[in-house]
């Protein structure tokens, strides 16, 4: 039996594409998935899914086939199986031209450099002479694939440079800032260019890995705020990406912004739109890659509060729910369908209101309660 016919091909099974389809429905937006397992977090929402992998292009083209529109739920589908499928007819969005520069962060430097774009400082380096000469202290990455902390070393001496060296992989070297905090500034671009931005937020890393994302940054100075709205929307025309871009930047302790990191598509500093936000990022974004008018991305209130519930003790989350609705008053919760593994992210919670200390307070009360069953209190 064939499946009924598809407005949107999405790549990649995990909790982006399935808060996609939360959007999708309110929209009439009938999603096609490609799923690693029959069983991953976007595919239990998703009746129109089919197990598959993302590096075969012959999977891809099942996907595809009778779709006009692709887009992802990860970086990682090989640019040439993208432009195959372009010239099949498939509009891929974001394009392979545009997600070079979330795949490769090289290749992001690079173009940044050239745009003008403020960055750390950076060089590539695949031997200990090269790092040596760029001088430490560094941060080595891995130029593809990196994420969540994976691939990523701090280098502080020749001996820290070991497992990165040997780790036979494209390596580059930056500068370790002196960073105040890490903001996030994201807009939704239509291919014809037309763009929409949510306030810069402020987010929050434990292990390399994001814990916490409060909206808007608390007490950002204005005219940096407007600078790293109109870095981001730079970066989105001058690369030509469609769909959400969310830009990483650094605030530096001597008041400048520098860009960290590039994702096309949803993020992890985003997830706070769904509940916050007057048109969250996962509308927006299905708006943007299917060309339809995006919506306003203004905040519903003053401040909002996500934080990422993580593994930990508590191995049924769903019952657990109970008791967080119970014990923590208007928040509001978004569990993933995953198993729970230590410091995996398994879903998030969101509080909203006038009083950040509030808000703040409790979302991570419900978070913790999700994570170890009680709290700090």
């Amino acid at each position: 039996m064939s499946s009924p016919s598809a407005d949107l091909a999405v790549v990649g099974g995990g909790q982006l594409a399935r808060m996609m389809q939360q959007a999708a429905v309110g929209l009439g937006i009938h999603i096609r998935l490609l799923a690693e397992g029959p069983d991953v977090s976007a595919a239990q929402v998703i009746p129109d899914h089919r197990v598959g992998d993302h590096t075969s292009l012959d999977d891809l083209r099942d996907l595809a086939a009778g779709v006009p529109v692709i887009t992802f739920d990860h970086e990682h589908v090989p640019p040439e199986h993208l432009r195959a499928l372009e010239a099949e007819g498939h509009a891929c969005r974001p394009g392979p031209h545009a997600l070079l520069f979330a795949q490769d962060k090289g290749a992001m430097r690079a173009r940044l450099d050239e745009l003008g774009v403020p960055c750390p400082r950076h060089a590539s380096v695949s031997s200990l002479a090269d790092l040596e000469a760029f001088g430490f202290p560094a941060v080595v990455k891995t130029t593809r694939g990196g994420y969540d902390g994976k691939g990523v070393w701090f280098v502080h001496s020749a001996a820290d440079a070991e497992e990165a060296l040997s780790s036979d992989r494209e390596l580059i070297a930056e500068e370790l800032v002196d960073f105040r905090r890490e903001l996030s500034a994201l807009v939704a671009r239509r291919p014809s260019g037309d763009t929409v931005a949510w306030p810069v937020v402020e987010s929050r890393q434990v292990d390399g890995v994001c814990k916490e994302v409060v909206a808007p940054a608390p007490d950002l100075d204005d005219h940096l705020a407007q600078e790293a709205e109109a870095i981001a929307r730079t970066i989105a025309s001058a690369l030509d990406v469609t769909g959400v871009l969310a830009v990483e930047l650094f605030e530096t302790s001597d008041g400048r912004l520098l860009v960290n990191e590039l994702a096309m598509r949803p993020h992890n500093t985003g997830h706070w739109t769904i509940d916050g936000a007057a048109t969250s990022q996962f509308e927006n974004h299905l708006r943007a890659v299917l060309d339809r008018p995006l919506g306003p991305a203004g905040p519903r209130a003053p401040w909002s509060v996500m934080v990422n519930i993580l593994g930990g003790s508590v191995d049924d989350l769903e019952a657990q729910l109970s008791v967080v609705l119970d014990a923590v008053a208007d928040i509001r919760v978004h569990l993933y369908g995953k198993s729970v593994k230590a410091g995996r992210k398994v879903g998030h919670v969101t509080a909203v209101g006038d009083d950040l200390d509030d808000a703040q307070a409790r979302a991570r009360r419900a978070a913790d309660l999700f994570e170890k069953g009680t709290t700090h209190e």
